[in-house]
């Protein structure tokens, strides 16, 4: 049996934010393997299982809250009687860039809190992860893993989460040595700017006094870290 967890914060209102990627993985495999609506709810988390790709996969997407994901973790394992070799866990990176794929056959948790609870749970490094890019959060991490993903990036998001997921179906199928080979090296393609919405539109890039409109309001964009501030343009 083949372990997938993600990493997430259950609630509508952290839905497709960066911090969530891992579940957004995760139902991207569920489309493709057909399980989509088919999760139940048991141990700490929402589990789907079955038989993809000539392999027997369960993903499991804890329902602890992140800084608690361990629990879902050890739960299954135990349940299921998984060795390690055969768990993936899969997380948001803001130390990577947004787009970028990593595979590790184990390491410390980097301060993610949903990793670091996963190694005080299991009492253990050495697990198997698929770490997300989601870009550099400059001085505001929490901000950053919370907010939702800038328009130059929800353009190629679906790329990005087809490639993780045929990662993912790569490290069940030759382990993560192998998946790491392949998929380490991703290159997400080039933002393609004139898709995205003009200066003064939702959406848009700042015009040139730094303001750019957003669905709540116009904001003057602050130098990179910082905030968005309100204005009235």
């Amino acid at each position: 049996m083949k372990i997938v967890v993600g990493l997430g914060n259950p609630g509508s209102q952290y839905a497709q934010t960066r911090h969530n990627i891992g579940w957004m993985v995760l139902d991207r495999l569920a489309d493709r393997a057909g399980w989509s609506g088919r999760g139940r709810k048991r141990d700490a988390a929402t589990v789907a299982m079955g038989r993809f790709r000539g392999l027997d996969v369960t993903l499991v997407k804890p329902m602890t809250y992140m800084n608690d994901s361990g629990l879902a973790v050890r739960k299954v394992l135990a349940r299921e009687r998984t060795p390690l070799a055969d768990l993936l866990i899969v997380a948001d990176d803001f130390a990577l860039p947004f787009g970028k794929l990593r595979f590790r056959e184990a390491g410390s948790h980097g301060g993610h809190n949903g990793l670091r609870s996963v190694v005080e749970e299991l009492g253990t490094e050495k697990f198997s992860r698929l770490r997300i890019g989601i870009g550099d959060p400059g001085r505001h991490a929490v901000d950053h893993v919370l907010s939702r993903f800038e328009p130059d990036e929800v353009q190629r998001l679906d790329e990005l989460l087809d490639a993780a997921t045929e990662g993912i179906e790569a490290w069940a199928a030759d382990g993560t040595s192998k998946a790491a080979n392949r998929f380490n090296t991703f290159q997400l393609r080039e933002a393609d700017l004139t898709r995205l919405a003009a200066p003064g539109e939702i959406d848009g890039p700042p015009d040139e006094r730094g303001v750019r409109r957003t669905r709540t309001g116009w904001r003057r964009v602050l130098p990179r870290g910082d905030r968005e501030d309100p204005t009235d343009g």
